[in-house]
């Protein structure tokens, strides 16, 4: 196995998957609270992996020229990017005193954050241009071990990730869990997930 293809599948499935918004913020809050975020990163990063292995060996190819298919999931991502927008919006402004408590953090179902993983990566359109589309495209242009070494490295990325923000977040979580820093969280995450879903309707109606 080629170790430098590995190492360019690696930089480049950083590049590609440390953007993605939606993903992140979800990780990030999971780990804040300390509510399974060790099975969030792990239900990320498998999703992850399964998009980039589809688009490297051979999915990206079946996407990207199907227009329709890119409408349908680009008007979703849309959507989906404006309601999460308007939650985090919503969690900012929200009153210290209703507010979650440990207990209620706790009892929340793992289920529950699995089923709020799946749809920020399935519901999130950068992710199928960004992994499926561009890294498929790229990987796409090696042959046989090397393409195996490029796939590893982009998933690789995606897992040392997902795992890094989620424990830091749990470590740091007392201090990013004070009212003014979630705050200012909260409201970076809303403007992220705005800004977003203006890009991709501007690329719409483009």
């Amino acid at each position: 196995m080629n170790f430098w293809v590995l190492l360019q599948g690696f930089g480049l499935g950083a590049t590609m998957i440390i953007p993605i918004g939606a993903q992140n913020a979800y990780v990030l809050n999971q780990g804040i609270k300390r509510n399974h975020h060790l099975t969030t990163a792990t239900v990320c990063s498998l999703l992850d992996a399964t998009f980039i292995s589809l688009g490297v060996f051979g999915g990206g190819a079946i996407l990207s020229q199907n227009e329709m298919l890119l409408t349908m999931v680009t008007l979703g991502g849309i959507l989906f990017l404006m309601g999460y927008g308007m939650l985090s919006l919503r969690s900012a402004f929200k009153q210290p005193s209703s507010s979650e408590s440990n207990g209620e953090v706790l009892a929340r179902g793992k289920r529950t954050v699995i089923l709020g993983a799946l749809a920020v990566t399935v519901l999130n359109p950068h992710l199928y241009l960004d992994t499926v589309v561009i890294l498929g495209s790229i990987g796409g242009q090696f042959e046989g071990s090397d393409r195996m070494a490029f796939a590893i490295g982009t998933v690789l990325a995606s897992f040392v990730w997902f795992y890094s923000l989620s424990i830091g977040a749990a470590k740091l979580g007392p201090t990013l869990s004070k009212p003014k820093v979630k705050k200012g969280i909260d409201l970076t995450v809303a403007a992220m997930m705005f800004t977003i879903a203006a890009m991709l309707t501007k690329g719409l109606i483009a």
